[in-house]
Parts: structure tokens; sequence; C-alpha cells
């Protein structure tokens, strides 16, 4: 497994906070999938799992060397925690396309958070992999 980019963030939870109470659902869908969604808010921690999982878009972002930009979705990156085991990163649309041609077959994620803050690093690798990109994609 070769690495083909790093990328981290940290996000202020009363920052997302502020966004959720000021733009409801509209912030939220335009954000955040279903599914990512609705584990936030079956979560004790609703805000501080909404930061964490925006911080992971923005480190997956990071990873393939970019940053949001015109053309892509944060839907794009959907961050996948209920599984019991570490996150898991599906990529679609534009976004999948990227990856695809930095040649990384999947990103690692791992998340953190406190009170204040959420954080997460995401490592884009190619090669060998137990998820080939195709197993990863979101679907269209």
């Amino acid at each position: 497994m070769e690495i083909v980019g790093l990328g981290s963030q940290v996000m202020d939870c009363a920052r997302v906070r502020k966004l959720i109470d000021a733009h409801g659902e509209a912030f939220l869908r335009q954000v955040y999938t279903d599914r990512e969604v609705r584990y936030c808010n079956g979560k004790k921690q609703t805000t501080e799992q909404f930061a964490a999982v925006w911080a992971g878009k923005e480190a997956v972002f990071r990873a393939l060397g970019t940053t949001w930009r015109r053309g892509m979705s944060w839907t794009d990156v959907e961050v996948v925690c209920d599984t019991g085991g570490p996150p898991r990163v599906l990529v679609g649309g534009p976004t999948r396309e990227l990856m695809a041609a930095r040649g990384a077959t999947q990103v690692l994620l791992t998340l953190a958070f406190c009170r204040e803050f959420a954080t997460a690093t995401g490592i884009a690798v190619r090669g060998s992999s137990p998820r080939p990109l195709e197993d990863t994609a979101l679907d269209d």
C-alpha cells in the first residue's frame, strides 16, 4: 500500500451548532448524507458528531490534494461510522473522479472530538487494498 496524500482538519463544534441552528435541514442536506444525519442524530453528543463527520470530509478532500470547490459536493464524501469499527469513506461524483485520477484506491480515516473541537485525519492510499475503489463508491 502506498500513501498518495495526507489530510487533516479541526472543526469548532460551536460553529457547526450555529450553522445547524441557523440553517436547519437545508444545511444538513447540503453537507451530510441521510445516513450521516441519522448516525449523528442517534448519538448523545450530536453536535460533536456532526463536527467530526464534517472534519472527516475536509480531511478526505485534503488527502486528495484539494479543498472543497465548485463542482464538488460535500455529499460526494460519505463518512460511515455505523459498523462498530473504524469509519469508512465512500466517495462518489466528481470527488471519486479526482480520487481515481490521483491513483487512490481508498481513504483511511480517523475521527476524534471533545466538547469544543472535532478533528479528523485522512490518508489516501493506492495499491493492494482490502476494499478496491469500486467497492467504496457511493451509489450514483
